[in-house]
């Protein structure tokens, strides 16, 4: 069996990759597929074929998929321009036979007001058109997105946030990297669209609670109303375009697109997943 990960030099598809190793799969049967491939040299040394793979260069994708039986496409990361990318892989990879696609989309994408969801929503509705056997793995929040805010908070005290007292059911990124790595050498995943979130959601008030933890001092939720954390956005140097995208992201946080929780990831896992406090732990280790 070949499996290909793209994305691969990324911290999701390496993580991926790591897990595979891990789970006893021998690394030629791994194919690291990277945008730049000299990134994922550390791969390449424990004998994993690198190969290049770029999404926006479609005419390259038909030589590195022929022979692979499963591929993981790991979702783009620049919001509103990953769809034609996303389409370009789908494309390549039914007309080199790959055998089945695995990819990581966003929790909730066919309801989520989100407005990272539509990318993620016609992504799934290309693969389902495509009659590729699939599996869809909607990821919910990366506890990691909070490290910016708990790096911070280790200056000022505070993290400040639009999204009221909402919850977000987010875990690691090596949980849902694990969790990837299971349905590709897993039998029994195909037409499933999982639902992938921590075992418990956590308001901002919690998460400050977490990184006071982390960072050894008192830090403080603060709830602002849109219109001033745009603006304090704006003052500390962002566009107003960027600062609108935030903003309207923390809208939908706001409304509970990410709050529902759902037991199939620690159920893949075969065990708890990891808590809030344990992964920013892990993520910031010079804080711990």
């Amino acid at each position: 069996m070949t499996i290909l990960v793209t994305a691969a030099s990324g911290q999701f598809g390496h993580l991926v990759i790591d897990a595979l190793l891990r789970r006893g799969v021998a690394p030629e049967e791994i194919v690291a597929g990277a945008r730049t491939v000299a990134k994922a040299d550390d791969l390449a040394a424990q004998g994993v074929r690198v190969v290049p793979f770029d999404y926006d260069t479609p005419e390259s994708l038909g030589a590195t998929l022929g022979g692979v039986d499963t591929l993981l496409l790991v979702s783009g990361s620049e919001p509103g321009a990953r769809l034609a990318g996303h389409r370009n892989v789908i494309a390549a990879a039914k007309k080199s036979g790959v055998g089945r696609l695995v990819y990581t989309s966003l929790a909730q994408a066919d309801t989520s007001t989100l407005v990272l969801a539509p990318d993620h929503a016609a992504t799934e509705e290309a693969i389902a058109e495509s009659g590729i056997p699939s599996t869809i793995l909607r990821n919910n929040w990366y506890i990691e997105n909070y490290l910016p805010d708990v790096s911070r908070a280790a200056e000022t005290g505070v993290i400040a946030s639009s999204v009221g007292d909402a919850r977000v059911a987010a875990a690691s990124r090596a949980d849902y990297a694990e969790a990837a790595a299971v349905v590709v050498t897993e039998d029994g995943h195909e037409g499933r669209v999982y639902e992938l979130t921590g075992d418990t959601a956590f308001t901002y008030a919690e998460l400050a609670a977490a990184g006071a933890q982390v960072v050894g001092r008192d830090v403080a939720y603060v709830s602002l109303d849109r219109a001033v954390f745009e603006k304090a956005m704006t003052d500390a140097g962002l566009d107003a375009g960027t600062a609108g995208f935030v903003g309207e992201l923390e809208a939908g946080i706001a409304r509970g697109d990410l709050a529902q929780v759902d037991p199939t990831l620690a159920r893949l896992l075969g065990r708890p997943t990891t808590g809030l406090v344990e992964a920013l732990r892990a993520a910031l280790p010079t804080l711990a």
